[in-house]
C-alpha cells in the first residue's frame, strides 16, 4: 500500500515539476494569437481610363478614392472632340443623313459616382453605384437642306444650322474591379451594366438667305419634325429667317465599358 501510495506522489509531482519548468518564452498552444495584416492598404487611390469609349472619341479620365473598406467615391470626366456624329446612321435614316451636310458635334461630361463595395472591398470586387452626370453636346455650324415643292415643282432650300444641348441626370450602375498583379497596382474595372434618366435642354437655329413664305415654313417644320430623333424631345418654331428647335424633355443615357487604372 505504501508502495502505491509513494507512486502516485511522484507522478504527481513530477506532473507539477513539468508545469513549472515550461520554458516562459513559449506559450501553451491555447495562448497562441494569430497575427494577420491589417485589412485596411496603404494604396487607397486609383486614376482610370475607360479604354472602351475611345470608339466613340471619347477622351476620359476619372479618380476613385477609397475611404474604408466599403466605400468609396469616383469621379470623372470626358470630352469628344469635334467630329462626326458617332453611329448616325442607327438614329437617321440614309435619306434624313443626307440633310445635313458637314454636321459635327463635341460633347463634354462630367460624373460623380459614389460606390459601395460587396466583399473584398477597399477599391476590389463587386460593386453598386449611384451617380450624377452632367453631359453637353455642341454642334458646328452646319448645312441643312430641305424640299419644298410649289406647283408640282421641287426646290432645294439651303439653310446654315449650330446649337447645343445639355443635361443634368441621375442613374445607377453595376460593376466589378480587379486588381491584376501581386503588387496590386494594376486595375481593370468592369462596367457590367448602367443606365441614367433626366431632364435635358438646348436650342439649335437654323438661318436661310431665302425669305420664307408661310407655306415654306410650315413645309420646313414638317420636315424637321419628321426626322423622329428617338429619346428626344424637341419643338419646332418657324419664321421667315428660319427655324429654331428646341430641346426640352427627358435626358436618358446608358453605360457599359472596360477601365484601365494605377492605384496607389
Amino acid at each position: 500500500m505504501k508502495k502505491y501510495f509513494f507512486l502516485l506522489s511522484s507522478f504527481i509531482f513530477s506532473g507539477f515539476s513539468a508545469q513549472e519548468t515550461t520554458d516562459p518564452e513559449i506559450p501553451a498552444k491555447k495562448d497562441i494569437i494569430k497575427i494577420t495584416a491589417p485589412e485596411n492598404p496603404d494604396k487607397m487611390n486609383i486614376i482610370k481610363t475607360n479604354v472602351t469609349a475611345y470608339v466613340f472619341r471619347n477622351i476620359n479620365l476619372s479618380y476613385e478614392r477609397a475611404f474604408n473598406k466599403w466605400f468609396s467615391l469616383n469621379m470623372g470626366f470626358g470630352t469628344m472632340p469635334e467630329g462626326k456624329v458617332p453611329f448616325i446612321n442607327s438614329f437617321l435614316s440614309d435619306e434624313d443623313e443626307k440633310r445635313f451636310q458637314n454636321l459635327e458635334v463635341k460633347s463634354f461630361n462630367f460624373t460623380i459616382e459614389p460606390r459601395f463595395y460587396i466583399g473584398a472591398g477597399y477599391g476590389k470586387g463587386f460593386y453598386v453605384a449611384p451617380y450624377y452626370r452632367y453631359s453637353k453636346i455642341t454642334s458646328n455650324t452646319f448645312d441643312f437642306y430641305y424640299d419644298y415643292t410649289f406647283s408640282g415643282t421641287t426646290y432645294q432650300i439651303p439653310l446654315k444650322g449650330n446649337g447645343s444641348a445639355h443635361g443634368n441626370s441621375g442613374g445607377v450602375m453595376v460593376g466589378v474591379q480587379f486588381f491584376l498583379t501581386p503588387s496590386k497596382n494594376l486595375v481593370l474595372d468592369f462596367w457590367i451594366a448602367g443606365a441614367h434618366y433626366g431632364k435635358g435642354q438646348g436650342d439649335f437655329t437654323m438661318t436661310s438667305d431665302v425669305i420664307l413664305t408661310p407655306d415654306m415654313q410650315a413645309q420646313l417644320k414638317k420636315e424637321i419634325e419628321d426626322l423622329d430623333i428617338p429619346y428626344v424631345n424637341y419643338t419646332v418654331e418657324t419664321n421667315a429667317n428660319g427655324a429654331r428647335v428646341n430641346v426640352d424633355g427627358p435626358w436618358l443615357g446608358f453605360r457599359s465599358g472596360l477601365s484601365l487604372g494605377y492605384r496607389f
